[in-house]
């Protein structure tokens, strides 16, 4: 697979950096993103910065993938959690398109002309599971399960900064569960990093996207939509990238027949259903 897949360094630490030391951090993500390239590759300067949120690192695996083989056209991946994205997006990072897991971020950029106005679009809605590992003794099927005192510890994704951690701290709000287990949750950096939580056994259970869970080895039930507002998420194009025009492109193919097929397979709702009344 020809397109790079980078973790990016937490941007709570780098949001610490004085503004010419922020250059040089950057200049360093460059580095890894060259030295994270699959073998026999290096990292192309024509290559399309993506950052993306860490719900969409599977599907995204095979978006990228594909339109390589359409267009040619090398992406590199930065994921992690939206909110320190837009972060490092409003701090100069070397990027061509943002790809938020909502639409606040995305939205906040263009306001502040970091990103293109005219390229912001909600490209699909996501769903909450809640996730334990298959060989688990406990039954927990609802938030109200998580009450149950032998579950002692449960993950989500930092809501400072994780739009799948905010719709999981409504989803317990409303379900009235949420001072109960207060001192149970964990916190995850990222919502891939919430599921490892799970995974290891590090926790009992945890509160992550459909879109991880789907092809997990775990598992896992849909919390209703009816306890947090949509997920819907959006899209658009930096303001600074020299690559505008391949950015827009690869925005339209996300948006498109082939995009948003491979994200229907990782549980996402279409976009067309999310825009319409």
């Amino acid at each position: 697979m020809g397109h790079t897949i980078v973790r990016q360094i937490p941007a709570s630490s780098q949001a610490r950096f004085p503004s010419p030391t922020t250059v040089i951090g950057w200049a360093l993500i460059i580095l890894l993103m060259g030295a994270c390239t699959s073998p026999g590759r290096t990292h192309s300067a024509d290559s399309l910065l993506v950052s993306a949120a860490s719900n969409l690192i599977l599907a995204f695996e095979e978006v990228g993938a594909r339109y390589e083989e359409e267009t040619g056209t090398q992406v590199t991946f930065n994921f992690a959690a939206s909110g320190q994205l837009a972060q490092q997006i409003e701090q100069g990072a070397p990027v061509d398109i943002f790809v938020s897991a909502n639409t606040a971020y995305v939205e906040e950029l263009a306001a502040k002309g970091r990103v293109l106005p005219d390229s912001v679009q909600t490209y699909a809605r996501g769903r909450l599971t809640l996730w334990t590992r298959a060989d688990a003794s406990l039954t927990v099927e609802t938030v109200e399960d998580l009450l149950n005192p032998k579950v002692r510890r449960v993950a989500i994704a930092n809501p400072e900064h994780a739009p799948y951690g905010v719709a999981a701290r409504q989803a317990l709000q409303t379900a009235g569960v949420w001072e109960a287990i207060q001192s149970k949750l964990v916190p995850g950096e990222n919502v891939r990093q919430a599921l490892q939580y799970a995974e290891t056994g590090n926790v009992d259970a945890a509160i992550v996207p459909l879109s991880l869970s789907i092809t997990s080895h775990g598992s896992w039930t849909l919390i209703p939509e009816d306890l947090h507002t949509p997920i819907d998420q959006a899209l658009g194009v930096v303001a600074d990238s020299p690559r505008q025009a391949q950015a827009r492109d690869f925005a339209d193919f996300i948006a498109g027949p082939q995009g948003q097929a491979i994200l229907q397979e990782y549980g996402f709702m279409p976009s067309e259903e999310v825009s319409s009344p």
